[in-house]
């Protein structure tokens, strides 16, 4: 557990507004240090189509060889997607879960969770240790996860992504977000061309 007094508690995440006072870290908590590198967010849909998970991959694979730790919420989709691609070249990656750091939801990430933690990196959550997640909990990850970050990537997404939200907390924080543009007849091009 990281206070808001501890050294270790991240010094991007202290300067948002109203910061959690306490984070639960699982793994490696020198991961969520900046003197490792910069930290980016990579976000979108959980229903991914080819052209979203491939340009998910080319662009992780960009700010990992650049440096940067990537951090995303664990969901289906984009955020397994660039955690496994993080991992996959040698990365580093924060995992932030909208439940307690000892549960891995979704279980179809079990693998992934697993992972993160033997490769050396960490998950976090301000949430305590057993929580489930609920419908308000993903708001409240998709914040942490932008306040981790220096900027917000959304890679794809529909009109109503979730990671909107966690575009929208970057905004709020003064982060940039970048939006990668689709094909303009598909849904999932929608949340990036809103951005």
């Amino acid at each position: 557990m990281l206070t808001l007094k501890d050294d270790g508690y991240p010094q991007l995440l202290k300067k948002i507004r109203n910061p959690p006072f306490l984070l639960y870290v699982k793994g490696n908590p020198s991961t969520l240090s900046e003197r490792f590198g910069p930290s980016v967010a990579v976000v979108g849909t959980r229903r991914t189509t080819q052209y979203g998970r491939e340009v998910t991959k080319i662009l992780t694979q960009d700010l990992v060889a650049a440096g940067f730790t990537i951090v995303s919420g664990l969901a289906l989709g984009v955020d397994a997607i660039s955690h496994m691609t993080a991992l996959e070249n040698n990365g580093r990656t924060i995992a932030v879960l909208g439940c307690g750091v000892d549960c891995c939801f979704p279980a179809e990430n079990q693998s992934i969770y697993n992972s993160v933690l033997k490769t050396g990196n960490c998950i976090v959550s301000e949430f305590p240790l057993g929580m489930r997640p609920t419908q308000w909990t993903f708001p409240a990850r998709n914040r942490i996860i932008a306040g981790l970050s220096l900027g917000v990537l959304v890679t794809e997404g529909a009109e109503d992504s979730g990671s909107l939200i966690t575009a929208d907390y970057a905004i709020k924080f003064g982060r940039p977000v970048f939006a990668v543009p689709g094909p303009i007849t598909s849904n999932m091009s929608k949340g990036p061309y809103k951005l």
